[in-house]
């Protein structure tokens, strides 16, 4: 099957698992379901488990692959593909019933140096009726619900030339040494955007990069548990044409922790000698 339809056949499944899990969403909650870390792992809820095993189910029956990247062995080798998916992105905000929350399927291939890349990416927000779909050469689209029906339209990134006058999102976690970095950050380059935005997930702020909503995003220290999102909606910046590294210019890593800033590729420049000052490295 080709890429394409691969991604769009993928796209079919997010969708289907959005319209369970947004039912989950809106039934009647206690607030004490949102187990609060002690420690720096993950939020936890209760649904997660079930979408996690919907979705791999149904991505083994469309194409098993080399099957999944958290199974995925120590040594893998040049051609081999493993799907990712992930927990919910944005945790906190479908415990709060807010509608910034997404569900991610990415594709992850090993190049002939045996380095893994994501090469498809879907992004699905079921409470904002939005989809943003990429594959490997082959653009990237943003499927909206109109009165009308679906819109789907072609995406490509902002031209704000500078800081001055942008819109900048950023993110951080509930871990105070995590926050503390990007809050620097926004503290130093505060009065020069026109707006610095707060909303989340890490998923649909980098697709809000692609689309042209927001000019630039940075959040530190991401974790492994993350890389479902962020790859997703890595290949969706990429085929915009946008740009995503880690604040000291370096590629992402996929095995690892990262400080992530995604731009449209012109106001990096300007942006990056704030992050730099407060990076980890």
């Amino acid at each position: 099957m080709e890429l394409q339809q691969l991604a769009l056949e993928a796209t079919r499944i997010a969708q289907d698992a959005g319209r369970h899990v947004l039912s989950e969403q809106t039934a009647p909650r206690r607030l004490q379901r949102l187990k609060v870390p002690k420690e720096s792992t993950q939020f936890d809820l209760d649904v997660n488990d079930k979408l996690v095993d919907f979705m791999r189910g149904r991505l083994r029956s469309l194409e098993p692959f080399d099957g999944f990247w958290h199974d995925r062995p120590e040594q893998c080798h040049p051609g081999q593909r493993y799907w990712c998916v992930g927990h919910i992105d944005g945790a906190i905000n479908f415990i709060r019933n807010m509608p910034e929350w997404g569900i991610t399927i990415s594709l992850f291939e090993f190049n002939e140096e045996c380095s893994a890349q994501p090469i498809l990416g879907v992004v699905h927000a079921p409470a904002l009726d939005m989809t943003y779909i990429a594959a490997r050469g082959q653009g990237a689209i943003r499927i909206r619900k109109t009165p009308i029906g679906d819109k789907r339209e072609k995406i490509m990134p902002s031209t704000t030339p500078s800081l001055d006058g942008s819109v900048v999102s950023f993110g951080m976690s509930y871990v105070p040494e995590e926050s503390m970095r990007a809050l620097k950050v926004v503290s130093a380059i505060s009065g020069l955007p026109a707006d610095i935005k707060r909303v989340g997930p890490v998923s649909l702020d980098l697709c809000k990069v692609a689309d042209g909503t927001y000019d630039a995003y940075f959040e530190p220290h991401l974790h492994t548990w993350d890389i479902p999102a962020v790859s997703a909606g890595a290949v969706v910046l990429w085929e915009s044409q946008g740009k995503l590294r880690q604040w000291d210019g370096e590629q992402i890593h996929w095995r690892r922790e990262n400080d992530v800033v995604a731009s449209n590729g012109i106001i990096i420049n300007e942006l990056r000698p704030y992050l730099t000052e407060f990076s980890a490295r």
